[in-house]
């Protein structure tokens, strides 16, 4: 993909279908297999990548953003932990096309997935992110910084907890309310 001028172009964010799961995996594929921000190994195929998105879009928003009808990125929530008590909570997933870094595509996603999720009633927004002691050709703390920009704080730190590449890396969890707790259900 050539480097889109994205200022000049409007970013169209959608709810993703499972038609978009290859054009999606082209995007995810450069962060398995060149990158230590996802801790996956393989790249899925394009029938497991629908398969994720089909499953997400049972309970949570999957979106993708576009400049001129082209997938440029993608965002998603899915479940913080599987018990009735985190109900609540979610843990959000960005992807942005590795030419398109830092053009505001992960910006606008993130923005338009939290306030989706706050309609649907979701209080707290939680990132697992990969985190790089030193960093190295694999892995920035870019996300982590991001994350901080955009209202999210450190909540927890794991070491060494993911390999990849023959390195061990930490793992973040950040986290961002979204709404007001009550005492209500």
């Amino acid at each position: 993909m050539q480097t889109t001028d994205v200022k000049n172009s409007e970013i169209k964010i959608r709810p993703a279908t499972v038609q978009d799961a290859a054009a999606l995996l082209e995007i995810y594929r450069y962060y398995v297999e060149c990158t230590s921000i996802t801790f996956e190994w393989t790249v899925p195929t394009s029938e497991e990548f629908a398969d994720r998105i089909e499953k997400t879009l049972k309970k949570y928003p999957y979106l993708v953003a576009e400049i001129e009808g082209k997938p440029v990125g993608y965002a998603y929530a899915s479940t913080f932990k599987d018990r009735e008590a985190y109900d609540w909570c979610i843990e959000t997933s960005i992807y942005v096309h590795k030419d398109l870094k830092r053009s505001g595509i992960g910006r606008a996603l993130l923005e338009e997935l939290e306030l989706r999720l706050k309609n649907q009633g979701i209080l707290n927004s939680n990132a697992c992110i990969a985190k790089a002691e030193v960093e190295d050709e694999y892995l920035t703390n870019d996300s982590i910084f991001f994350h901080e920009k955009m209202g999210y704080s450190l909540v927890g730190e794991f070491h060494k907890c993911g390999k990849k590449f023959g390195r061990w890396y930490n793992m973040v969890w950040m986290e961002k309310f979204l709404g007001e707790h009550t005492d209500e259900k």
